[in-house]
């Protein structure tokens, strides 16, 4: 393929920041008497957006407070737990990410987070500057796993779908990026092991495999 934009995911992908989430919803669940291991809520929201969390959450628990509620008050839970925690990086993305902007590829992050939650992170950690344009779930109507937000950081770049990679943890992702028709490279992480990534051009073992890949491809 004619490669000429990477376009990033951030939990999970550059970021191990799934744990994270998992400490903001169980603060806001305990006054409900509502518990889950790590594990068990990871694997199966990983990826999925917030609002669609809360709804399984408020049904499976009959909570008379709107699943809305449990979505706002998670990203101000985690919009401040973020201020002064921030998360592990990812094996080989802080060398991938530089050295991607480093070859001349234009660059996007489309997360599937909110803004208040992800800006801390990305900025936190000095990876807002290597990106030509942020895209979060705030910034369109149809968060993933709709192509919304990769079509939206498609056009930001002025790149053609067919001529860019996307990069990709879970389910929710993958999906997102086929629907954009962007060619998407799925690296699983502890939380994301047992997702099905049928759907994915290709699967590797970690970033610094990706790199490989896209040097091969320059």
């Amino acid at each position: 393929m004619s490669l000429n934009a990477v376009l990033f995911d951030m939990d999970g992908t550059l970021v191990d920041s799934e744990s994270m989430h998992f400490v903001c919803w169980s603060q806001l669940l305990a006054p409900y008497n509502i518990r889950y291991s790590e594990d068990e809520f990871c694997q199966r929201f990983s990826g999925r957006p917030t609002l669609e969390a809360a709804i399984d959450i408020k049904n499976e628990n009959n909570l008379s407070v709107s699943a809305q509620f449990l979505a706002d008050e998670k990203y101000r839970l985690f919009g401040e737990y973020v201020k002064s925690n921030l998360p592990p990086i990812m094996p080989f993305a802080e060398q991938t990410l530089k050295a991607v902007k480093k070859s001349g590829l234009k660059m996007a992050l489309v997360t599937g987070s909110a803004r208040s939650e992800a800006m801390p992170i990305l900025k936190g950690l000095g990876f807002y500057e290597l990106f030509d344009t942020v895209v979060t779930k705030d910034d369109v109507t149809n968060p993933k796993p709709a192509g919304d937000p990769y079509l939206l950081a498609l056009k930001h770049i002025d790149v053609a779908p067919e001529h860019a990679i996307a990069v990709e943890d879970t389910f929710t992702g993958v999906c997102a990026a086929n629907n954009a028709h962007v060619h998407v490279v799925a690296i699983a992480n502890h939380h994301t092991v047992d997702h099905d990534f049928s759907k994915a051009t290709y699967r590797m073992k970690n970033l610094g495999e990706f790199w490989q890949w896209v040097q091969s491809q320059l």
